[in-house]
């Protein structure tokens, strides 16, 4: 017996119920279905929410194929909808983003490429900035494959400590800024008050940031696997890491099952399905306390929002594999069974009648 069987089909209504929700991230290893997955989520969340924005984090972006839709680090409403909105930015900083070469910005951005770590970082809390700025309900963030997750829920803690260290370098050799700006007759920009205030702005917004992602009201993780062992293994780690950063996760998409259909005879399907059935069977041992949620491994690929929709049905429905007898081939052949079945049953029912006549 396996250890899914007695057990209620759970479903990701849990997140779409939850109206507090504030970031929703969606993570887990490369080649899983996370973008698939984060779309059709965001699409469900369009639903019962006011205003929708998904952010695709992971440099090799997938967000645009999904929707065939073409998407930019601005935000754009997606074809279909009026109230969600879909944007892909790059982790990695760009010299642009952190200023104009020159002045204030520049010093910071130097001085910033001096602490490992934070130039992501830097570039993660602009967008969160830029982010906070605009009125939506909820964020949902398809995120990169796992590592590169791990280090951006880290960023505000790399933040913190970066600007840290900032903070005590100006403590340090403050004065001597102060007289070489005045000694050089240089801006007013480059003032230690200046300087300071703009690390204590990025501060802020990050410890807010920071409060917020730990907040369960307010944040929670969808990891999203397949049912083999690296998933599993891959899983488990991010499960770890998330509770080290006290971020809340009570959900887990197991995408790609393949279930054991009535005409099915390959014996490479028959083997792939029970090494599934293994592992499906750790993952609710070890998850128990979870909502899990079982996706199929459909023959064609879910591109464009029509086929987001349709797929979506199995994000608030568990599904059911279609029987053979549904189709019109099954009937059928469910008809011609009937019909041999009758055809022996008149024939015993004749030599009932003429054992009688003989007797």
């Amino acid at each position: 017996m396996s250890a899914d069987q007695g057990l209620p089909e759970a479903t990701i209504r849990n997140v779409l119920d939850q109206e507090t929700l504030k970031w929703v991230f969606v993570g887990g290893k490369g080649g899983v279905g996370k973008t698939t997955c984060s779309s059709i989520l965001s699409i469900l969340l369009s639903k019962v929410r006011s205003s929708v924005l998904i952010i695709s984090t992971d440099p090799a972006h997938n967000l645009s194929d999904a929707f065939q839709q073409r998407f930019t680090k601005s935000p754009t409403l997606v074809n279909g909808f009026t109230n969600l909105y879909a944007m892909e930015v790059d982790p990695n900083v760009e010299q642009e983003d952190l200023g104009d070469g020159e002045g204030m910005d520049s010093m910071i951005s130097e001085l910033a490429n001096a602490i490992p770590g934070i130039d992501e970082a830097m570039s993660f809390a602009e967008m969160l900035k830029l982010v906070q700025t605009m009125d939506y309900s909820v964020i949902v963030f398809d995120t990169a494959p796992t590592g590169h997750t791990l280090r951006l829920l880290q960023f505000p803690s790399t933040l913190e400590k970066g600007l840290a260290k900032l903070m005590s370098l100006k403590n340090r050799f403050g004065g001597l800024i102060s007289q070489m700006t005045r000694m050089f007759g240089m801006d007013d920009d480059f003032a230690e008050d200046a300087i300071l205030g703009k690390l204590e702005g990025m501060k802020d917004v990050i410890e807010q940031v920071n409060r917020q992602f730990k907040d369960p009201d307010l944040t929670t993780f969808v990891c999203v696997c397949i049912p083999e062992f690296l998933s599993l293994y891959e899983t488990e780690r991010l499960v770890q890491e998330l509770t080290k950063f006290e971020i809340d996760t009570h959900n887990i998409i197991i995408n790609q099952v393949l279930y054991d259909e009535e005409d099915t005879e390959s014996k490479l399907l028959k083997a792939r399905m029970k090494m599934q059935q293994k592992y499906l069977d750790q993952f609710y041992m070890l998850y128990d306390d979870f909502h899990i949620t079982k996706l199929p491994l459909l023959p064609e690929e879910i591109c464009g929002v029509r086929a987001l929709e349709e797929f979506s049905a199995n994000f608030s429905t568990p599904y059911k594999p279609p029987s053979t007898l549904d189709s019109v081939e099954g009937l059928e052949k469910r008809i011609e069974y009937l019909t041999q079945q009758l055809k022996e049953a008149e024939g015993e029912l004749d030599k009932l009648r003429k054992g009688k006549q003989i007797a």
